[in-house]
């Protein structure tokens, strides 16, 4: 056999195959994994530097979920044809894959190690993103790079009040719940998740159904490791000698506190300066050249003093109780001109979020590799350097922002009005003013005043809060406390940013960020507890009494919108050939046309007025013409016999020259000429759909004007002249 190395392992995962090979592909990186799930396959590999690079402080992992549009059969719709930067989608399950995996590296690890997930093949009832953590944890477990893992990954979904794990393609779309757990073999490692308000109760089972399953994999994966696993390489711990730390803590440790001990982030960052110059001044040349190591030190100093402050004095650097919430505030109607505003602050961390309504023909349009083409609600996250007093240059969004911004949109979509209730395609930009610790939770709140502002008919305000951890010697398993409205120093030092944004009925999105290897159940109990109580503090004394319910009109700047019902037999009627017609409607009328599959017709536009007279139009044109109908025409032809007059785009009839007024008429140019608009009745409709009007007849019933001759013979001329008029 020419794979000679070529092994394949195979389980059932929710009912479902799923293999994992290895020893075929990429055999240059530390280890490759080819991972099967139906008939969804995703290539997993992973690479890790022989040594650090100079200066390097952190440990620097790069994780990319690459997605392949060749994997559903398509080709991309860029210009160039190919694959560009990741999408939105692709980012977000990076971060997913990144989140469990990087908290079981050792924390002195400085080697570079990338992590690539590249999907060749989707099947949809069969998780890609899934199938690609499960692919990965396998490959790091089985490589000589050193990890306390392995861990598994699963979506739970909640149909019909039961708990499904690895929903296929029709039970996601009518679940309540899209939920991913990442676990270890005892601890949950990972929680991402969306829901139609959720309660706590439902939620935490949901999590430990996805537990369960859970450490079947890990156990199957960990089987592979001790079959095939390679030795752990050795490598230069980064962590700095305990002597030389001791030294520097006993010399600053007293500056330190008193330079914390403030709600001020300003005050503190500026304290903790002349404690940095000192301790390089006097510490400098034990290092010889790596002075930078002093800066790590410093970093651990004051992880001790902060967490020891939590753990044993139950202390908040800015005096605050353990459950207690930062000072808040919340405005609406902040910018004079756009479509709604709200401004949430909490501290010093503020965030203003600004509302945007448009036709539904500015929905996003998506090119992934879901089911999914568009979506109607975009949440965009911005977070300026000013926020937390740096000089950065801007330079577009990066993996945090997406997260963020995706959290507060999946935090928010449950509670939007449905496409018939509101017509609109909605945009909320979350711009982050000011940043101490819980923004992404800010903009959430922000974000709801700012809908309830533009008249958004949501069903129910949506806060978000964060719950903190700090843990002692013996990690979760030991004495641990929780603490609501984590700021930057808590998130930085502390072990986990538990994120719930939610309704006082219940969640609506969860994000969970760790720096342990896992949480307890009890962690997860009490973490729901606590942030349950901080959200409806928020929404009961914050945010309602600003704004209780969202406004019952617009503003006069959003676009007003009008919905239709036509015949989808008709749609094509209305766009027209090359869609001449909606485009002519468009411009005359400057409104936005958007029409549905289904034959609904969406028409927006500043002016109401206008858009009601482009309503009028598309009904016209939708609606056959009837017989006994008044339409208001423009002639378009003149001929000898009569004058042909379209009442609609698209729809002409003939007035027989007998019929153009209440007298005899000798020449059809005595009467009308081409362009003139005129009131007609449709007096006929014969079997091969022509249509004759008259303007007499609308003349006499509609201005009581008198006729001076009897045309009784008239539609029989009328029908023989206008076939003439085709002949000719």
């Amino acid at each position: 056999m020419f794979f000679k190395n070529f092994k394949v392992w195979e389980t059932e995962l929710a009912g479902r195959k799923l293999t994992l090979e290895t020893g075929k592909m990429a055999g240059l990186a530390n280890a490759s994994i080819l991972a099967r799930y139906g008939e969804t396959e995703v290539l997993c590999n992973v690479t890790a530097s022989a040594k650090p690079r100079e200066g390097v402080d952190f440990f620097p992992l790069s994780v990319d979920y690459e997605e392949k549009m060749y994997s559903v059969g398509r080709i991309p719709g860029s210009f160039q044809r190919r694959e560009g930067r990741a999408s939105e989608k692709a980012i977000l399950t990076s971060r997913c894959i990144d989140r469990p995996i990087r908290p079981l590296f050792p924390k002195d690890l400085r080697n570079d190690c990338s992590v690539v997930a590249t999907v060749m093949s989707v099947d949809p009832d069969c998780s890609p993103e899934i199938t690609a953590m499960i692919g990965v944890s396998a490959a790091i477990a089985i490589s000589d790079i050193p990890w306390d893992g392995p861990i598994s990954g699963v979506n739970v979904g909640l149909v019909d009040g039961q708990i499904v794990i690895n929903p296929g393609l029709d039970d996601r779309a009518k679940s309540d719940l899209v939920l991913t757990v990442a676990s270890t073999a005892d601890l949950i490692a990972m929680i991402e998740a969306g829901g139609n308000e959720i309660s706590d109760e439902q939620m935490f089972d949901a999590i430990m159904a996805g537990h369960e399953e859970n450490k079947k994999i890990v156990n199957f994966i960990q089987g592979i490791v001790d079959e095939i696993g390679k030795p752990k390489f050795a490598y230069e711990s980064s962590d700095p000698d305990p002597e030389i730390l001791a030294q520097i803590e006993d010399f600053c440790i007293e500056d330190v506190k008193k330079a914390l001990d403030t709600d001020d982030k300003n005050v503190r960052d500026e304290a903790l300066l002349p404690i940095y110059d000192a301790v390089h001044e006097k510490f400098d040349e034990l290092f010889e050249g790596n002075e930078g190591k002093i800066d790590e030190i410093m970093y651990l100093v004051q992880k001790h003093v902060v967490r020891a402050w939590l753990k044993d004095e139950h202390k908040r650097v800015d005096g605050r109780g353990i459950d207690e919430i930062r000072p808040l505030n919340a405005e609406i109607d902040l910018l004079s001109r756009v479509h709604g505003s709200g401004m949430f602050t909490r501290g010093q961390t503020q965030v203003l979020s600004v509302a945007t309504l448009g036709p539904m023909n500015d929905a996003q349009i998506l090119d992934g590799l879901d089911e999914q083409t568009e979506k109607r609600y975009i949440h965009h996250y911005n977070f300026p350097s000013y926020s937390v007093g740096e000089t950065k240059p801007s330079r577009g969004p990066g993996r945090r922002e997406i997260g963020h911004g995706a959290l507060a949109e999946k935090a928010l979509v449950p509670v939007l009005p449905s496409v018939d209730e509101f017509p609109y395609a909605i945009r909320v930009v979350s711009e982050v003013l000011s940043s101490n610790g819980s923004t992404s939770q800010g903009s959430i709140c922000g974000s709801t005043l700012a809908l309830m502002a533009a008249g958004v008919p949501i069903k129910a305000p949506v806060a978000g809060i964060s719950c903190g951890l700090i843990t002692g010697d013996e990690g979760v398993y030991g004495d641990f406390m929780t603490m609501v409205d984590i700021q930057g120093l808590e998130d930085f030092y502390g072990d986990m940013d538990f994120k719930v944004a939610g309704t006082k009925k219940g969640i609506t999105a969860i994000q969970m960020d760790l720096k342990v290897h896992g949480l307890t159940p009890e962690i997860i109990k009490e973490a729901f507890a606590k942030t349950h109580k901080a959200r409806n503090y928020i929404l009961d004394e914050i945010m309602l009494p600003v704004i209780s319910e969202p406004r019952k009109e617009l503003s006069k700047y959003a676009p007003k919108m009008y919905t239709l019902q036509i015949d989808p037999d008709k749609i094509g009627d209305v766009i027209g050939k090359g869609g001449k017609v909606i485009q002519e409607i468009q411009a005359e009328y400057e409104v936005k046309i958007n029409i549905e599959e289904d034959g609904r017709v969406f028409i927006s536009g500043v002016d109401a007025e206008k858009c009601e007279g482009a309503v009028g139009v598309v009904k016209l044109i939708a609606t056959d013409p009837e017989v006994g109908a008044f339409y208001n025409g423009v002639v378009t032809r003149i001929m000898n016999f009569g004058a042909f007059v379209e009442i609609a785009p698209g729809k002409e009839g003939l007035v027989h020259i007998s019929r153009l007024d209440v007298k005899r008429t000798e020449k059809v140019e005595d009467v009308v000429n081409v362009g003139d608009s005129i009131i007609v009745k449709c007096i006929e409709i014969d079997d091969q759909g022509r249509i004759n009007l008259s303007r007499r007849d609308a003349l006499i019933e509609l201005e009581g004007m008198t006729p001076e001759n009897d045309i009784e013979e008239a539609p029989r001329k009328s029908r023989r002249d206008n076939r003439r008029g085709d002949r000719r």
